[in-house]
C-alpha cells in the first residue's frame, strides 16, 4: 500500500475514534452530576455543612472559583468519554496496526488485551474500594476546632490518580509474562529477582500513591506481589514446557548449545581406487611416469 493511502486510512480511523469520544463526551455532560457524585463518594460529606465540620469527622465538598464549576464539568465528561468510548478508538487503532502484524505477534497481541482489561479493572476496583479508608485516615488529622473543605477539582483529581496508579501497577505481572513469552526473559531470572522486586513494590507503592497512610501502599504492594509470583510460576512452566520441545531454547543467540564429544567408531576403511590423471598414465599403468616424474609436471 502506497505511503498515502497509509495516512489516509490513518486519517479516517483517527477521525472515528475522535468522533466517538466526541458523541459519548457530548452525552456525559447531561449526566456529569451523578458522575462527579459517584466519584466524590470516597469523602464523608457534612450534611448540615460547616455547622458539622469539626475536627476530622467529615469535609464539606465546594468550588473555589468561579469557572470551577464549568472546567471541572467539561474535564470529568471529556474522561468519561475517553474511558467509555475506549471500545471503539481502540479497534480504530487495532484496525490500523493489525495488516502489517504476523499471526503469531496477533495472537500475542490478543493474549495481552483478554489479559490487560480484567487486571487494569480489577486494579481500579480495589481503588475504589481503598478510597473510603484513605480519604477518612487523611481527614482523621484534622484537629478540632477546624473544618474541612475540600475543592471537587481535588477530589476528582486524587480518585482518577488513585484508579489510574492501581489500574496500571497491575499491569507489571502481565508484562513479565508477555516477556517470558517472547523469550526475552526466562521465568529462572524472575525467581531470582524476587528480594528486590519485593522491595521495589513496597518503594513504589509507598510513593506513588497519592495518600501518606500506610492503608493505600499495602493494598497496592500486596495484590501486585501476588501477582508477582503468579507470574513466576507462569513462566517456570511455561520453560518446562519449552524445553520440553526444543532443549536449546533457553540458548541465548551468541551462545553455543552443548555437543557431545564422545569418540565414535568410524568403521571399516573403504578401498578407493585410484584414477589416473593424465591420458599416457592410464596407458603405462598405475606406476606410469612422464618424463621422469608421476604427472605433466
Amino acid at each position: 500500500m502506497p505511503l498515502v493511502e497509509h495516512l489516509r486510512e490513518l486519517r479516517n480511523r483517527l477521525s472515528k475514534g475522535i468522533l466517538a469520544i466526541v458523541v459519548v463526551t457530548i452525552v456525559a455532560v447531561f449526566y456529569s452530576e451523578q458522575i462527579m457524585s459517584f466519584l466524590s463518594e470516597s469523602v464523608p460529606k457534612c450534611e448540615n455543612g460547616l455547622q458539622e465540620s469539626d475536627g476530622g469527622n467529615c469535609a464539606v465538598v465546594s468550588f473555589n472559583t468561579l469557572t470551577s464549576p464549568f472546567t471541572t464539568t467539561i474535564r470529568v465528561s471529556l474522561t468519561a468519554g475517553i474511558i467509555v468510548s475506549s471500545p471503539v478508538w481502540l479497534y480504530q487503532l487495532w484496525a490500523f496496526i493489525a495488516p502489517g502484524l504476523h499471526k503469531n505477534e496477533k495472537k500475542y497481541t490478543y493474549a495481552f488485551v483478554a489479559s490487560a482489561v480484567p487486571l487494569f479493572t480489577a486494579g481500579a476496583y480495589l481503588a475504589y474500594i481503598i478510597l473510603p479508608i484513605s480519604v477518612k485516615v487523611l481527614i482523621s488529622l484534622t484537629p478540632e476546632g477546624s473544618s474541612n473543605i475540600l475543592s471537587l477539582d481535588e477530589v476528582l483529581d486524587f480518585t482518577t490518580r488513585m484508579v489510574l496508579v492501581f489500574g496500571l501497577a497491575f499491569e507489571l505481572p502481565l508484562v513479565l509474562v508477555m516477556l517470558n513469552m517472547t523469550g526475552m526473559v526466562t521465568g529462572r531470572r524472575m525467581a531470582g529477582w524476587w528480594r528486590g522486586v519485593v522491595m521495589g513494590v513496597f518503594v513504589f507503592g509507598a510513593v506513588i500513591t497519592p495518600t501518606t497512610d500506610p492503608v493505600g501502599m499495602l493494598a497496592l504492594a500486596g495484590p501486585i506481589v501476588v501477582l508477582y509470583f503468579g507470574a513466576v510460576g507462569f513462566s517456570l512452566v511455561n520453560d518446562r514446557r519449552r524445553r520440553r520441545k526444543n532443549p536449546d531454547a533457553d540458548l541465548d543467540d551468541d551462545e553455543a548449545s552443548d555437543l557431545d564429544h564422545t569418540p565414535e567408531s568410524v568403521g571399516d576403511v573403504e578401498p578407493v581406487s585410484s584414477v589416473a590423471a593424465l591420458p599416457e598414465q592410464a596407458d603405462s599403468g598405475r606406476n606410469a611416469r612422464v618424463n621422469g616424474y608421476d604427472d605433466i609436471t
